[in-house]
């Protein structure tokens, strides 16, 4: 039955319900990647100190390249017959995971925090993979494109985190304000 959210059709070859159950997966990933793209640009203005520019200037393309992988998900949600939702409201009263805790701060403090951001982002993108492969070879290649390139980012943040002998400076943290503690802590 259709609704103001489900249309009564889906992709062909698609049951319906899967196509729904894919869409429904798609929703969490645009909540985590609007909000994803926000965080990026808050640390984009707040970052201060040494390599400012340097982070600055790093962080544009990939706010740029998340806003457009937000895109895609919607326009894949609206394919497969259900309505994407992008208002803040919907996304606060479901997201799982903390606000971003980082406010003025050095270039290292926001990498590693942004680090762990990455950490659940992708984490989340691979177990959204993991639902969808069975269901829906072209949702699960779009999301397969977008985990490589949030993984891509996460090692330009990574690069400023890692010491010469490979260890990372993020390594076992698990939340934002640890890490950006820890880089505090070494610089």
């Amino acid at each position: 039955m259709a609704s103001d959210m489900y249309a009564n059709y889906t992709v062909p070859g698609l049951e319906l319900a899967d196509g729904h159950k894919v869409a429904d997966t798609l929703q969490m990933r645009i909540h985590a990647l609007n909000d994803l793209q926000l965080t990026l640009k808050h640390a984009h203005w707040n970052v201060v100190g040494r390599d400012f520019i340097s982070v600055h200037e790093m962080l544009d393309p990939q706010i740029d390249q998340v806003r457009a992988m937000v895109d895609a998900l919607a326009e894949r949600m609206a394919t497969l017959g259900v309505a994407p939702n992008g208002l803040p409201g919907d996304l606060t009263a479901k997201r799982t995971w903390h606000d971003y805790p980082i406010g003025r701060a050095t270039t290292s403090e926001h990498l590693a925090a942004l680090d762990v951001v990455y950490n659940g982002v992708i984490s989340d993108h691979r177990a959204a993979l993991e639902l969808v492969s069975d269901l829906d070879p072209i949702t699960e290649d779009i999301l397969i494109s977008q985990t490589g390139e949030l993984e891509l980012f996460q090692w330009f943040m990574r690069s400023h985190l890692e010491n010469p002998s490979g260890e990372l400076l993020t390594e076992n943290i698990e939340s934002a304000k640890e890490a950006a503690a820890a880089a505090r802590r070494v610089n």
